[in-house]
């Protein structure tokens, strides 16, 4: 007999975070539950060194269950249903009551090829294993030209996926010696805005170094795939012979039809995702918590007084939140002190082509405006990033744990502080 179950719901980052920290925090006679339909888990960080031929599939894939702590059970199916308020969630045949809950679903991707039944169109995209492979095999064989990198809506995860993508593309054909021209269109007024403008003019000098072209508060509102043109809000118009897209993101629907999400009506990428307090990442209903991409968190700081901020949606703030919350649930469930207030430091090492990457970190709570700083490009950050991506896909035991020890040592060394 079980003293308490905990459900989590998503085998991504944030799910397997909170079940390997829930197992290493409670005794055996807590029962945890982790509910995922793919028994194959791939690092989405790394889909962009796939689209370059920098790694294969295998390269970046494990089965899930190698990721997973002894001790935890594994569902491998599809959630039908939460109901949060009666504590239980049905899957196709079955109801799981749970005493607590973590919902972390990440975001359904819309739009990931605009004309699907259209061949040839040359749209495409890298936010999943699927498209990252038809984009490296078109890569392969694209002989020149317009590469367009489009931003289609707010928010989207990983905010500088739209900028490591371009950079690394064009490192790519300049060893290929091809002529090949990188633009990228965005609404967003700036690369990284919530970062804030300092930051934001230190990609985009990057971006020139490069001889990419940087396009912002281009809004789309048509892709002619016939023509190969996108039309923009603003009526300017761009010819492209191969197009990027950064798909359209949402709550999945499991999620929106579980009441858990926020009304319309709110700012642009405010709506239609699980509101949490962020202090403690619960939702509107206790001991039921949400983490990661599925979430909406408004900053406490802000750069224009007229326009509020959210936490990014990024893997970083997935695992780090996975974490707060296992020791949350932990100390309730132990009847120990709760630990302190979720800390909004994040970091990302933004990849650059040439082996280099750059680091920028901080505090995404900070007041006034959030506190962010972007480290030198060096080989270091590619490094790093690679030793992560090792330690990540690393199966459970001394590997792992290698890889871990590593990594702590480098962030000491480096002044930077992570958890693993």
């Amino acid at each position: 007999m079980y003293k308490s179950t905990i459900l989590i719901l998503g085998g991504g980052v944030g799910g397997i975070v909170t079940a390997n920290h829930l197992r290493k925090n409670l005794p055996e006679d807590y029962k945890i539950i982790l509910i995922e339909k793919n028994k194959e888990h791939s690092l989405a960080a790394s889909y962009l060194w796939l689209l370059v031929d920098k790694r294969t599939p295998s390269q970046i894939s494990s089965p899930l269950k190698m990721l997973v702590s002894i001790g935890v059970e594994i569902i491998y199916e599809d959630i039908q249903k939460i109901n949060a308020e009666e504590k239980f969630v049905s899957l196709s045949n079955r109801n799981i009551k749970f005493d607590y809950l973590v919902i972390s679903l990440g975001a359904d991707l819309e739009n990931v090829e605009l004309q699907k039944d259209s061949k040839g169109t040359d749209v495409y995209s890298f936010y999943t294993l699927e498209n990252s492979i038809k984009l490296r095999d078109r890569l392969k064989n694209f002989k020149g030209g317009k590469i367009v990198v489009m931003v289609s809506s707010l928010p989207y995860k990983c905010p500088g996926a739209p900028f490591e993508a371009a950079m690394l593309i064009s490192d790519y054909y300049k060893k290929k010696s091809a002529n090949a021209e990188a633009s990228i269109f965005t609404p967003e007024p700036q690369p990284l805005p919530v970062a804030g403008p300092q930051l934001g003019q230190a990609v985009i000098d990057l971006l020139t170094s490069k001889q990419i072209n940087f396009y912002p508060h281009h809004k789309i509102v048509t892709v002619d795939t016939l023509n190969k043109e996108l039309l923009f809000e603003n009526k300017n118009s761009y010819a492209y012979d191969l197009l990027i897209t950064i798909p359209n993101h949402k709550a999945p629907n499991v999620v929106i039809e579980s009441g858990l999400t926020n009304e319309s009506g709110l700012p642009a990428g405010q709506a239609g995702w699980i509101p949490v307090d962020r202090n403690t990442l619960e939702t509107k209903f206790e001991n039921v918590f949400a983490i990661g991409d599925v979430t909406t968190i408004q900053l406490p700081g802000r750069w224009n007084p007229d326009r509020p901020m959210n936490l990014p949606k990024a893997g970083v703030f997935a695992h780090s939140q996975a974490i707060f919350v296992s020791d949350i649930i932990s100390a309730r469930l132990l009847n120990k002190k709760h630990p302190k207030d979720f800390c909004a430091d994040g970091f990302c090492m933004l990849e650059a082509g040439e082996e280099l990457a750059g680091f920028a970190y901080g505090n995404f709570y900070g007041e006034p405006n959030p506190d962010v700083k972007l480290k030198q490009l060096g080989k270091i950050w590619h490094i790093s990033k690679v030793l992560f991506e090792k330690w990540w896909l690393a199966p459970i035991g001394f590997t792992k744990e290698l890889y871990k020890q590593l990594m702590t040592i480098g962030s000491k060394l480096f002044g930077v502080q992570i958890k693993l």
